[in-house]
């Protein structure tokens, strides 16, 4: 009897314990966020459920109804917008990250590490997010401004969607050269593979990335536990070895 009592309680109290969530997370942040979110189910009774794309796309989708509970988004302005119009959990928006810049290229010895192979634009194609959709898009459209050089190489930009696509255009040869996200090619605090330039930060408007609670979470206790692993060392860590700051 006691057994079936135990079975009876664990049976009404486990929906509650183990809420899933959803969340939407910006294209560049899909490395970290996939461990964090590993780690956080294996620490939590809770399910992570994962949604990636451009942070105006995320946007765009979340004002027409999408069942997301919670943004990571690759920027601060689109957060603070949703924020301004109704859509969060007031109280719940953090900076999670600030994202740093990089060319790359998969090939060794292609980029030097004052990154001048863009002053010598001896290249065919520059892969870049779109600007207008993407925080690392319009990052890169003000570093080649500062730089002066993007009347001469914007004839060359192979655009991606989202910083993921991006990065693929330069993985598969399509672009010899792409201003994608460090945490594309960084791991364990060191690029992986090919060469690169991290650019100056002081070269663009620093890229804060914000997380906020949206109306759909407002009720989930997942949502909010969510928001708090974030914020441990654990998930730091995790963030820290794909090169972002805090």
């Amino acid at each position: 009897m006691k057994f079936r009592i135990l079975l009876i309680a664990l049976f009404f109290s486990s929906p509650a314990l183990a809420d899933p969530v959803q969340v939407a997370v910006a294209a560049n942040f899909t490395g970290p966020v996939k461990i964090i979110a590993a780690n956080f189910e294996k620490e939590t009774p809770h399910q992570v459920n994962l949604s990636f794309g451009a942070t105006g796309k995320l946007y765009a989708q979340i004002r027409n109804g999408a069942p997301f509970e919670v943004l990571l988004a690759a920027d601060a302005k689109t957060p603070a917008k949703l924020e301004q119009e109704g859509e969060t959990v007031s109280g719940s928006r953090f900076t999670y990250a600030i994202g740093k810049l990089v060319l790359w290229s998969p090939k060794p010895g292609t980029v030097d590490d004052q990154g001048k192979v863009l002053e010598k634009n001896d290249f065919a194609h520059l892969a870049v997010a779109d600007p207008k959709l993407a925080p690392y898009g319009a990052a890169a459209v003000e570093t080649l401004t500062a730089l002066g050089l993007l009347q001469t190489i914007q004839p060359k930009f192979v655009q991606g969607e989202n910083i993921a696509q991006t990065y693929q255009f330069v993985a598969s040869g399509n672009a010899e050269l792409g201003l994608i996200t460090l945490s594309q090619v960084m791991k364990e605090g060191k690029v992986t593979e090919g060469s690169a330039w991290i650019v100056p930060a002081a070269l663009h408007q620093p890229i804060r990335q914000d997380a906020v609670i949206l109306n759909k979470g407002k009720d989930n206790a997942a949502a909010r536990a969510w928001m708090d692993y974030l914020k441990s060392e654990q998930a730091r860590m995790v963030i820290r070895s794909f090169g972002y700051d805090f």
